[in-house]
């Protein structure tokens, strides 16, 4: 391991978020500083995409507001983040999908992935 790698690894945040990928459902917990006062802001929408690793990974949610598609891009290793709470898990075979980006109303659902239980036996 590099000097570099060996910095980021020490200086880097430790944080456990659940695990999602795109096409997830999740509201993102996000402190926001105005003046002097901190509040929690949440951002619920689709996750689009996923980039980067380790300490410079981020992920991008899109949300539909009144008619209008907005995005923002987190940084998963901030310390601004104080949760994030998977909604929905989706169905989708890519792991970028700005198609999602031309498509309004039903056309826009993301089918959402069944989770199957072994205890009914």
């Amino acid at each position: 391991m590099n000097l570099l790698q060996y910095a980021e690894s020490q200086l880097s945040p430790k944080v456990n978020h659940p695990s999602f990928k795109a096409g997830d459902t999740v509201t993102v917990h996000y402190q926001i500083k105005e003046g002097d006062k901190m509040r929690i802001q949440q951002f619920t929408g689709v996750v689009i995409q996923r980039r980067g690793h380790d300490s410079v990974e981020t992920f991008t949610v899109r949300k539909m507001s009144n008619g209008v598609g907005v995005e923002r891009i987190f940084p998963t290793n901030t310390p601004f983040i104080e949760k994030i709470e998977v909604k929905k898990h989706g169905v989708v075979r890519r792991a970028r999908i700005f198609y999602l980006r031309k498509l309004t109303g039903k056309k826009a659902r993301i089918q959402e992935r069944i989770q199957t239980s072994d205890s009914a036996e």
